[in-house]
């Protein structure tokens, strides 16, 4: 097997030989399913990272990175008789043909609309199914209804994907606003109550923290509206910020000052200056 092409039935014996009881590596062989999940995010992150560096070459190490990850846990259920690797490319390729009628079969989908609605419709599905099967409900019980639209998004997803798709499901269902204007008018209004609790005579911390998650919550609805996800748009704005305060930075060190001996105003214009140069170059 050594001296087989790579593959994936060469990845899959690595991963078994890695978790042999006797032979494998200490390290592999103490993981379960719970140990390994923030390596995974971590893998999954460092794609996202390679992708918008436009490192290709990276990319390409991360994406194996990520693939080991589908192998390790497909090696753990399969251990525990719970599914295997091959279930799990079954599972995916009947998923993606049942959600993709109007190309696998003679649905007739043809706007960005028609098709998102139809995938949402599906998921929706998928969820009666699992909760039907999760509590042995009988097929057209009226307790189906009680099945929450929101009942199967991740909690521990980033907290501003989380916020994108609990409003995107909401909107699939009718909850949303119908144009821009009215969007801006819920931040504007919880922009208001936040200023509220800042002006009032004794600070309450809580109802403080209540209403700045009010108002990212609905910054987050503005950018779903946009059509802009969320995420990548605040990671894009630490990393420009980032940027320019190295920028900042540089000027301070050329001053021959620290950052102390400056006040405000002269740090403020070293940041003008750096995005200046960032215009021009």
């Amino acid at each position: 097997m050594l001296n087989e092409q790579a593959s994936i039935t060469k990845l899959r014996w690595i991963m078994s030989e890695l978790r042999d009881p006797e032979t494998g590596c200490p390290w592999d062989i103490k993981q379960d399913f719970a140990s390994i999940t923030s390596h995974t995010l971590e893998e999954a992150y460092e794609v996202v990272d390679a992708i918008e560096q436009g490192d290709f070459v990276e990319l390409e190490k991360e994406l194996g990175d990520l693939l080991f990850q589908v192998i390790f846990y497909s090696q753990l259920g399969k251990e525990q008789q719970h599914f295997d690797f091959d279930s799990v490319i079954a599972a995916i390729c009947e998923k993606l043909i049942r959600r993709h009628p109007h190309v696998f079969a003679q649905a007739s989908l043809q706007t960005d609309e028609e098709i998102k609605a139809n995938w949402e419709n599906e998921k929706t599905l998928e969820r009666q199914q699992k909760n039907q099967q999760k509590n042995g409900i009988i097929e057209g019980s009226s307790d189906l209804n009680h099945l929450s639209i929101l009942a199967d998004i991740p909690k521990n997803l980033p907290a501003l994907s989380q916020a994108a798709k609990i409003q995107k499901r909401c909107s699939h269902v009718g909850f949303d606003w119908d144009n821009m204007t009215d969007v801006f008018a819920k931040i504007e209004e919880e922009v208001q109550e936040v200023k509220d609790e800042l002006e009032a005579d004794s600070l309450d911390k809580k109802a403080l923290a209540e209403e700045l998650g009010d108002l990212m919550f609905a910054v987050v609805n503005l950018c779903r509206h946009a059509k802009e996800d969320p995420e990548t748009l605040l990671r894009q704005a630490n990393k420009k910020f980032s940027r320019r305060f190295v920028g900042v930075e540089e000027q301070v060190n050329k001053s021959g000052k620290t950052f102390t001996e400056h006040d405000l105003a002269e740090l403020e214009n070293y940041w003008q200056q750096v995005k200046i140069q960032e215009k021009q170059g």
